[in-house]
């Protein structure tokens, strides 16, 4: 589940994919989806064989044509949402690979806030280093913090960590590859604290549900992608109340009637 904004277009410079991955889409696109899931293959020097990151929906072709990469020697996940597992079992069964957690050149970078589970995948190739970004950076578009599962706290943190990665390639679960990991992040984190500063606006100016201020902030966004701004909005009121709380003052003034 990636994509609840209007934005059609790269949030930063379109990058390339580097010589050692393969983009195999996945036949779901869809308003959250954008062009449907990326499934990565990746083949390093360091490895026998190829890793395969997020190997997308329960499709049997595409699992096929993922498979086709054989042979495969493990399965990487960026986050549980079924657009990126529901086809992990199958795709297990059909290659024999083992679902991993690290891998020789990769490092696992922990990503939450688009999910707690969110994580991120740095491939310190040294000509063509890339990151694997899951939902948490998008190849358009701005991405969803999942209330209750997602934490905007969390997603904030997790911006701060992809910029610090430097301008290096972002490979993301939906969309196409972006030139420059840091400037993705800082667009995402400026777009996500404006957000922030909007909800906030709107509870002082008198919303009292989540509804309204979707309808409000959103109000140019097609109004399918409304459920999953609505998340997000939630996601920011409760990161409200928590800076209220830290900062001792009462949190009752960003409560909602949220159920």
């Amino acid at each position: 589940m990636g994509n609840p904004a209007h934005l059609t277009t790269p949030v930063v410079a379109p990058g390339t994919v580097p010589g050692w991955a393969t983009l195999v889409r996945a036949p779901n696109p869809g308003p959250m989806t954008l062009d449907g899931t990326n499934t990565w293959v990746l083949r390093l020097p360091e490895l026998d064989g190829c890793l395969v990151v997020d190997p997308g929906p329960l499709d049997e072709a595409h699992l096929a044509a993922v498979a086709a990469h054989a042979p495969i020697a493990g399965v990487l996940v960026t986050h549980g949402h079924p657009d990126h597992t529901e086809g992990l079992a199958r795709f297990l069964e059909l290659t024999g690979a083992p679902v991993i957690q690290a891998a020789p050149g990769i490092q696992r970078i922990p990503t939450p806030g688009h999910t707690a589970d969110s994580v991120s995948y740095l491939v310190r190739e040294t000509k063509s280093p890339a990151v694997l970004s899951g939902d948490t950076v998008l190849g358009s578009g701005t991405t969803v913090v999942a209330h209750p599962d997602g934490d905007l706290g969390d997603y904030l943190a997790s911006l701060d960590r992809l910029a610090r990665l430097g301008p290096v390639t972002v490979l993301p679960g939906h969309g196409p590859p972006l030139a420059d990991c840091a400037a993705a992040a800082s667009f995402y984190r400026g777009h996500r604290l404006a957000r922030l500063a909007q909800v906030r606006d709107l509870v002082a100016a008198g919303a009292t549900t989540p509804a309204q201020i979707v309808a409000a902030a959103y109000a140019d966004v097609d109004r399918v992608l409304w459920p999953a701004a609505e998340l997000s909005v939630r996601a920011a009121l409760g990161h409200l109340e928590r800076l209220a709380e830290e900062q001792e003052t009462e949190p009752g003034s960003v409560r909602l009637d949220t159920p």
